[in-house]
């Protein structure tokens, strides 16, 4: 059901389908794990970054891979090293003697999407390296600014359970993470369906783009004008509210973390065959766009509470503004 005519209905139905198109085509590389391959579509629809946090083999390089095949963008890859420098993320300026001129040679960040691989194992300094690029979609080197590709997605990966040699991401770095992948253990049946598939190659080897970079963008374009009421952005504004006076946290959201969870469930409903977010898209979304953007208390983590259980009460706990009116759905 949408409330689009003419051009915006086609506009409309053609975004659906490059999602759908996208997400089908993953899960023929992904098994068994639908939602996390969703999230990954819905933070390409909304123009955001995922940091995908599991332990090694279960995926997490195969989904940006997958990713990037299917929506015929660009990929690079980056493995970082303690001994990584900025500008062997952003790009270098090497001087020419047959022209006697600087020129740029590009990093690997310029790309369409970019695997940050165990992106922890890297220095502070490194890690700042990527704040430019993922929230202005530029890279700064010697006072020039460069533009970089679009679309442009970062796909960063670390591991939960290694921590010796690790640098952990600062809030600042974390907050620019659209939403948190965990794809977990395939269960038995998952796991045999993987063997099958890999006896005689990889499946990614059999997968072709399926969709175009340029639909890719028009997808994003679209999912900005998906409605949302205002019923609704109070709702998504109380919920990331309170998470700054939760005395079981010492850091609460920031209005970043508003933003990422509006523009998601946009994504979300278009995914949905809606052109409007419903209160459920937002519960839907909330654990994974704010349970990395939360600092909890020393208290609350020796009492054995997590991140995503907080957000979960917390959802649960905060009433839907105006939800025995039904008024948010104004079509």
């Amino acid at each position: 059901m949408t409330r689009w005519g003419g051009k915006l209905e086609s506009e409309y139905t053609h975004a659906t389908t490059t999602a759908k198109l996208i997400t089908e085509n993953i899960s023929k590389v992904i098994v068994g794990k639908q939602n996390s391959v969703e999230l990954a579509t819905i933070a390409l629809m909304s123009g955001g970054h995922i940091l995908v946090e599991d332990v090694p083999g279960v995926g997490k390089t195969l989904l940006a891979k997958s990713l990037a095949i299917s929506s015929g963008c660009s990929f690079k890859r980056i493995q970082f090293t303690p001994d990584l420098l900025p500008t062997d993320v952003s790009g270098v300026s090497i001087y020419n003697q047959k022209s006697g001129d600087f020129e740029f040679r590009e990093g690997p960040i310029v790309s369409q999407i970019v695997l940050a691989d165990e992106i922890n194992r890297a220095t502070p300094k490194t890690q700042s390296a990527m704040l430019e690029a993922m929230e202005e979609n530029q890279v700064t080197m010697e006072g020039i600014t460069r533009e970089l590709p679009k679309p442009f997605m970062v796909v960063a990966t670390q591991n939960p359970i290694e921590y010796e040699g690790t640098f952990p991401l600062p809030e600042a770095q974390l907050d620019r993470f659209l939403l948190k992948v965990n794809l977990g253990y395939p269960d038995q049946s998952e796991e045999i369906l993987i063997l099958d598939s890999q006896s005689l190659g990889h499946p990614i080897d059999k997968i072709d783009p399926v969709v175009t970079p340029q639909m890719v963008t028009t997808m994003q374009d679209t999912v900005k004008r998906v409605y949302v009421d205002n019923l609704i952005k109070e709702y998504i504004v109380k919920v990331v509210g309170q998470t700054r006076n939760m005395v079981e946290l010492n850091l609460g959201s920031s209005p970043r973390g508003s933003i990422a969870l509006q523009r998601a469930s946009q994504a979300l409903a278009l995914m949905r065959n809606r052109d409007y977010v419903l209160p459920d898209d937002v519960k839907q979304l909330a654990t994974s766009i704010l349970s990395h953007r939360i600092i909890p208390s020393p208290s609350a983590r020796m009492n054995g509470m997590r991140p995503y259980q907080m957000i979960e009460d917390l959802v649960k706990s905060t009433p839907i503004p105006g939800e025995n009116s039904q008024n948010w759905l104004r079509r």
